[in-house]
């Protein structure tokens, strides 16, 4: 259905999409200036993880490490652009997907097996063994709905959509994300879940502050208790295959939303591609110095920085692009009303102390429900 619209409507961009769906420039606007704003949060959250991973295995400080992550980071996408990202986006996900089978591998043997893990949990809190847990159903349920709805509406990766070569694509597509999502989701979830087994405040101090643990940095010592040191460099391009292939998508995604949908769509119209590329790699040089500065001051966790940047944009996007995918019959005032209301939502509830899981979910779930709700009592153009 993306595709389709996509081609029907000639868009490239989620911003492109909204403008044309519901015949709105200012639609247009705001979005891309919204993507610009809400991924920076984002990519900082992927460079303190890095920044992290590189402090722990090579001893390198944590300033350094996110400076050097930056540098390197901006000369890959300013220097190769899209282009560099699409061709070695098959690589990464190939090495992600064999460095989560030894990661999962790893653990099982390091902690004596299922059996053993689920023992050591059992005997840390009963809770912990349980098919809930003890956050309970309501974050189980936050947590489940932010990671499997928000990206309906993520424009980095709605715009995979639009590269679709056919149906034939679509369907090995399906086999094929459903697997490696699995794949990395047991991986992620699941050593996650062990690191109560592995970490304690005597045998990793520096994950630990005043007893407690500090959530950033604790994968990165989980993977130097579990993972043999001949498979650490495989760990290593796990990580920094995943890391690298958020943040060039989230980089590129956030320049052109400034370079094509904000300068070329209002300010000049008629740039020529040669002054558009330039200018999107000013933009992604840009895009990643603010991430880098964000990063440095480490304002929360990146479970915390993720989970708003999230939430954030799933607000601001689901109501108006799934609703404007699935019926002729919203309107421009249904997707703007809930667009600003589930956003509205979201930031209220976190900026009040509601987690980010929770302030992400309750404001997607306005979004949905504000667009066809407007766009019934108010009436006003309903197809694109």
């Amino acid at each position: 259905r993306i595709k389709q619209m996509s081609i029907e409507m000639k868009v490239d961009t989620l911003p492109e999409f909204l403008e044309k769906r519901y015949q709105s420039p200012a639609m247009k606007l705001f979005s891309s200036v919204a993507i610009f704003v809400f991924f920076v949060p984002y990519s900082a959250a992927v460079f303190i993880g890095l920044s992290y991973l590189f402090k722990v295995n090579f001893g390198i400080e944590y300033s350094l490490a996110l400076i050097l992550m930056g540098l390197f980071t901006a000369v890959y996408l300013v220097l190769g652009g899209y282009k560099s990202m699409t061709l070695i986006d098959v690589i990464f996900g190939i090495i992600m997907a064999v460095g989560s089978v030894v990661l999962i591998g790893s653990t099982m043997s390091s902690g004596g097996g299922p059996g053993a893990i689920a023992d050591k949990l059992a005997s840390f809190h009963p809770d912990l063994t349980s098919v809930v847990g003890p956050p309970g159903l309501w974050s189980l349920f936050c947590l489940f709905f932010l990671t499997s709805f928000a990206p309906f509406a993520m424009p980095q990766l709605v715009q995979k959509f639009y590269a679709i070569k056919d149906k034939r694509s679509i369907r090995i597509g399906m086999v094929a994300s459903t697997i490696f999502s699995l794949l990395i989701a047991c991986a992620a979830y699941f050593t996650g879940a062990t690191t109560r087994v592995f970490l304690t405040p005597e045998n990793t101090p520096a994950a630990f502050s005043g007893g407690k643990p500090v959530f950033d940095a604790l994968m990165p010592e989980f993977l130097t208790k579990v993972v043999p040191e001949s498979l650490a460099v495989l760990m290593l391009l796990l990580i920094l295959s995943a890391s690298m292939s958020t943040l060039a998508a989230l980089v590129l995604i956030s320049s052109s939303s400034v370079a094509k949908d904000f300068y070329a769509g209002f300010i000049n119209r008629n740039v020529s591609d040669r002054r558009l590329t330039l200018l999107m790699r000013v933009c992604s040089a840009f895009f990643v110095c603010l991430s880098v500065i964000l990063a440095y001051f480490r304002p929360a966790t990146i479970v915390s920085i993720l989970g708003i940047s999230w939430g954030a944009i799933g607000s601001l996007f689901l109501g108006p692009f799934v609703w404007g995918l699935l019926s002729k019959r919203m309107t421009a005032f249904g997707a703007y009303a809930s667009g600003i209301a589930g956003l509205g939502t979201c930031m209220v509830l976190y900026l009040t102390g509601t987690p980010s899981p929770q302030a992400g979910t309750i404001g997607m779930i306005v979004s949905l429900v504000v667009n066809p709700l407007i766009s019934f009592l108010i009436p006003g153009s309903r197809t694109a």
